[in-house]
């Protein structure tokens, strides 16, 4: 069994070395980077999410004209606008994380792929990637989660 500080040892450059080649000062900066890294995954959402609000009439035929049944819009309201917010202040973010991997590759196979839009596509797979990493990691001690001390 490996010694848990191991990792924070590891996290100062050994002495005489000019720069810190693996890059361990990305430990240290674990909390505040995790969460910029979940404000910059949860932005698009929360922004298109109060952009199906704002303009309801227009995301639903969007959703009509990809073939998409429109009354599905409050839950992608719910997914977009609430799983953005609780990504970004660290609540229940393994959910949340989950519930917008589906998400996007959801939308990715029937929005995007329908509308031979391959780059769209490659962004939510991407993003998906992200979101499946945040499940699997978690919030970082920068969230609501982490100051309430239990695992999202």
């Amino acid at each position: 069994m490996s010694d848990p500080r191991a990792a924070t040892d590891n996290a100062r450059p050994a002495a005489g070395r000019a720069f810190d080649w693996d890059l361990a000062f990305l430990t240290r900066l674990a909390g505040p980077l995790t969460l910029l890294a979940r404000a910059m995954l949860a932005y698009i959402f929360i922004v298109d999410g109060v952009g199906a609000i704002t303009d309801y009439a227009g995301t639903i035929g969007y959703m009509q004209d990809n073939g998409v049944d429109p009354r599905l819009l409050p839950l992608v309201i719910l997914t977009e606008l609430g799983g953005g917010l609780l990504v970004l202040f660290g609540l229940k973010v393994r959910w949340a994380a989950i519930a917008l991997f589906g998400f996007c590759l959801l939308t990715a196979l029937l929005i995007h792929w329908r509308a031979n839009e391959m780059i769209e596509v490659q962004k939510n797979v991407a993003i998906a990637g992200g979101f499946l990493m945040l499940a699997v990691f978690g919030p970082g001690h920068w969230s609501v989660d982490g100051w309430r001390g239990r695992k999202a």
